[in-house]
C-alpha cells in the first residue's frame, strides 16, 4: 500500500478537467491510458469527494485500467445545482451515463461507495448497456420497500435518525459550524449531535491532517447542501423507481462492506440475491468501520482487482 503521504502526493499530480454532462459539469480525475485500458469509474459518496479514492485511482491504473474519478453532482469541483430536485436518482445517473457520452466511452465498471454505491447500483438498472459490471462498497441493494422509505425510517429509528434529521433545514449550519469535528464524528450526526458542540475527535490512523486539510478546505467553499440533497430525494426515489420495482441486476457485481458499519444494522445486506443475479463475491472486511476504501485499501484494491480480472 502507498503511504498516506504517497497517496496525497500522487494525487495532487493529477490534473483535473471539467466535464460538461446532463446540464452540469463535473470535475473529472483520471488516471491510466485512454484508449486502451478498461474503464472503471468510481464514484463517491457522503461526505466525501474524488479523493476519497487516492488510494484506489492510482492501484487500478497501474494494473492497467482507465480510471475515471468525479466529484459527484452537489461536490467539490463539480457543479451544485440549489433545486433539492435535481438531486434524484435518474438524474444523478443521467450525470454518469452522460459523462461516458463525453469521454467517448460504450460502457464501464463502476464502482461506488456509501451514496456513490447506491448510484452505480441504479446505474446498473436505468442504463444496463453502460454498465459492464459493478461494485457497491457498504451500501448495498436492496429489493423495493413497499411503502415510502422515510416512513419506515422514522417509525423504527425515530425523528433524530441522521437521515431523518437531514430531511429538515437544520443540518447545513450544523454542519458547517466546525467542519473537521464533521467530518472526524465517529457517530451520524443529529440534532442531538449538533446541540452538544463537542471539540472534534482524534485523527483516525488512516488519515492525515495533510488529507483531512483538503477536505476541510473543500467544505468550507462548498457546505454540504449539495449532498444532503441526495437524502432528501429518498421518497422521491421510491416513487421515480417503481417501474424497476421487478428488475434484478444481472451485471457482475461484487459488494463489500466493514463488519463494523453501522450502515449494515439499518440496511438488508442479507437479501442481494434477490436483487444481483451474478454475484462475483461479497466481502465482510473484519474490524473495519464505513469509510473502507480510505481505512482498508489494501484488501479493498485485491478485492477489486480480482473482481476486474475475472470479468
Amino acid at each position: 500500500m502507498a503511504t498516506d503521504s504517497s497517496a496525497l502526493a500522487a494525487w495532487e499530480k493529477l490534473v483535473p478537467r471539467q466535464v460538461a454532462t446532463n446540464g452540469i459539469e463535473l470535475r473529472v480525475f483520471e488516471a491510466g491510458e485512454a484508449g486502451t485500458g478498461v474503464p472503471v469509474v468510481l464514484c463517491h459518496g457522503f461526505p466525501e469527494l474524488a479523493f476519497s479514492w487516492r488510494h484506489q485511482i492510482t492501484a487500478l491504473a497501474d494494473a492497467g485500467y482507465r480510471v475515471i474519478v468525479p466529484d459527484m453532482r452537489g461536490y467539490g469541483g463539480s457543479s451544485r445545482p440549489a433545486d433539492p430536485a435535481a438531486y434524484d436518482m435518474a438524474t444523478l445517473c443521467g450525470d454518469l451515463a452522460g459523462l461516458l457520452d463525453a469521454l467517448g466511452l460504450d460502457d464501464a465498471v463502476f464502482v461506488g461507495h456509501d451514496w456513490g454505491a447506491a448510484v452505480v447500483w441504479h446505474m446498473a438498472l436505468l442504463h444496463p448497456d453502460r454498465v459492464r459490471a459493478v461494485a457497491g462498497l457498504s451500501v448495498p441493494p436492496a429489493p423495493r420497500a413497499p411503502v415510502p422509505p422515510m416512513s419506515i425510517l422514522r417509525s423504527r429509528l425515530g425523528d433524530d435518525f441522521y437521515i431523518c434529521w437531514f430531511q429538515t433545514t437544520e443540518p447545513e449550519n450544523a454542519l458547517r459550524a466546525d467542519i473537521r469535528r464533521t467530518l472526524l464524528s465517529r457517530e451520524a450526526p443529529t440534532a442531538a449531535w449538533a446541540a452538544r458542540q463537542e471539540p472534534a475527535e482524534r485523527l483516525p490512523s488512516w488519515l492525515t491532517e495533510d488529507e483531512l486539510a483538503l477536505y476541510v478546505r473543500t467544505f468550507e467553499e462548498t457546505g454540504f447542501t449539495g449532498g444532503l440533497n441526495y437524502y432528501r430525494n429518498i421518497d422521491r426515489n421510491w416513487e421515480l423507481m417503481e417501474p424497476l420495482a421487478e428488475r434484478t441486476i444481472d451485471q457482475p457485481s461484487l459488494f463489500a462492506i466493514g463488519s463494523r458499519d453501522p450502515v449494515g444494522t439499518f440496511s438488508a445486506t442479507d437479501r442481494l440475491d434477490r436483487v444481483l443475479t451474478d454475484q462475483r463475491g461479497q466481502l465482510v472486511l473484519d474490524g473495519a468501520g464505513h469509510w473502507i476504501q480510505q481505512q482498508r485499501p489494501d484488501e479493498i484494491n485485491a478485492a477489486l482487482l480480482d473482481f476486474l480480472t475475472g470479468l
